[in-house]
């Protein structure tokens, strides 16, 4: 019951940056010659622009020719080859003697054939030698028939190192978007913070316009006036925080949303900045009718049985190493199967003092004997991280839910602060006309009045601080649920 009064006084809340992000046009305050800025706007520059998360796009386009290289290992491996030398004697030589080869009938046929010259050459050793120098030319093709399944499930790792890839991109984005809010209602809260010193700083000076009366009139102490005038240089010096505070928060924002306009040294003086001409598009902080997102049900909580969990993006990354690992290990086994190949070749050769080619065709069949001992430890090796991928996706899983009604619980939470803080801020007023009502009357002390103006401030901060951080957890929320 108590949840469902929480849903229904969030009166004061609205998100307000549905309607900041409708408006997508950069709109020029002529008056102040600045680009107004949405939130919506915001992110999209920090998308854009920041480097993370064109680092994480440089991952995937990494990933990418990853997965194109594995690609090719389906296809024949083809190579080329060439070779010239020249030694300094033969690498072949060997003597003949045709005394060996000559029987007595064949040496006298050849004395009645032959000239006495030839006969007498006949009978001395000959000498042969060959290749001192040649060229070698080869081009081979060869097409793996089985390679342990290391080829599929190569490319199916590569997919997924790339599928990775891109969830990996989604939570930089995330958390670009996560950052990017925070700074754009950082900034809104020092905004609004301001508008409170501006009322509060005429406030004291409709109370210092009637102390001054009154002090004429001889029914106050100047001791009144002074005190007034003390607090109205508090909030002077409280201004000057907000102003400073609103520079850096809008250089934190340039910076991280890679805006063109922002803080960029001024040549005319050395060691100067001069402040980027952009601003944001203020929401109104006091809209009605929040509603909070599905699936935050009546009653609050996150609605069981919602198949959110499988939607993030932290556990399908934590599936994707689940899904690598496995694969891993299956790599790990298929080193140790043999590896069957066919291929073609053709080649040259002039080794023999005359052009020869010639093409062939064969097949190699290879067993990696000596690789099983230790490629039985790295296949173990592989199955404990298998194991550990998966109960680290258990365990993850557990958290995230528990993440998704944590978030759920920040947005009642800070739901029920605005309303506290709103009622907080219609006391505080009652309680500020009373006693300036009495302190006109004379029946109260002007540190009295200045008390309930200091607290009437501060519940109008408590409201604009809640309000942000509402703002904020509807995001983590929206994030955690993978909305």
């Amino acid at each position: 019951m108590v949840r469902r009064s929480i849903l229904s006084v969030l009166l004061t809340v609205a998100v307000a940056t549905a309607s900041a992000q409708a408006d997508s046009r950069l709109r020029l305050d002529e008056e102040q010659g600045m680009v107004r800025l949405t939130l919506a706007q915001l992110k999209d520059s920090a998308l854009r622009n920041n480097i993370a998360v064109r680092q994480a796009q440089l991952d995937i386009a990494a990933a990418g020719e990853q997965r194109r290289e594995a690609f090719t290992k389906y296809f024949p491996q083809v190579s080329a080859t060439g070779a010239w030398f020249n030694a300094n004697r033969p690498m072949a030589k060997m003597s003949v003697d045709p005394q060996d080869f000559v029987t007595p009938g064949l040496g006298a046929a050849l004395a009645q054939m032959l000239p006495a010259e030839a006969l007498a050459a006949l009978g001395s050793p000959l000498g042969m030698s060959m290749m001192k120098d040649g060229t070698i030319a080869s081009l081979t093709a060869v097409q793996p028939v089985f390679a342990g399944g290391q080829i599929v499930n190569g490319n199916r790792l590569a997919r997924v190192g790339q599928e990775a890839g891109r969830l990996q991109l989604r939570l930089k984005e995330n958390d670009v978007e996560r950052q990017t809010e925070q700074y754009y209602w950082q900034l809104v809260s020092l905004k609004e913070k301001m508008k409170t010193l501006d009322a509060v700083d005429s406030l004291l000076s409709d109370i210092y316009k009637d102390v001054d009366v009154a002090v004429r009139a001889g029914v106050a102490m100047r001791n009144d006036l002074l005190q007034v005038q003390l607090r109205r240089n508090d909030i002077e010096s409280q201004r000057l925080k907000l102003r400073n505070g609103i520079s850096i928060v809008k250089m934190l924002i340039g910076q991280y949303a890679g805006l063109s306009s922002g803080y960029t040294p001024n040549p005319s003086s050395e060691g100067e900045v001069s402040i980027y001409s952009f601003d944001i598009v203020m929401p109104d902080v006091n809209q009605q009718n929040c509603t909070l997102p599905s699936p935050l049900g009546e009653g609050g909580g996150v609605r069981p049985g919602l198949p959110v969990l499988s939607s993030l993006p932290e556990y399908q990354l934590l599936e994707k190493q689940v899904e690598a690992a496995a694969l891993q290990k299956k790599m790990a086994v298929g080193q140790l199967l043999p590896s069957v190949a066919v291929g073609a070749g053709y080649n040259y050769h002039n080794l023999l003092d005359n052009d020869r080619t010639f093409a062939m065709v064969f097949a190699t069949v290879s067993l990696p004997i000596s690789d099983w001992w230790g490629g039985s430890h790295a296949v173990k090796r592989k199955k404990l991280e298998h194991q550990k991928a998966v109960d680290q996706l258990n365990d993850h899983a557990q958290l995230l839910a528990i993440r998704m009604q944590k978030a759920a619980n920040d947005v009642e939470e800070a739901a029920m602060q605005i309303d506290i803080a709103r009622r907080a801020i219609e006391q505080a007023e009652e309680n500020l006309r009373i006693v300036r009502n009495q302190y006109k009357a004379g029946v109260s002390k002007m540190g009295d009045l200045l008390e309930a103006q200091l607290l009437y401030q501060q519940t109008l901060d408590r409201r604009t601080d809640a309000w942000a951080d509402l703002q904020n957890r509807l995001l983590d929320y929206r994030q955690a649920t993978g909305q």
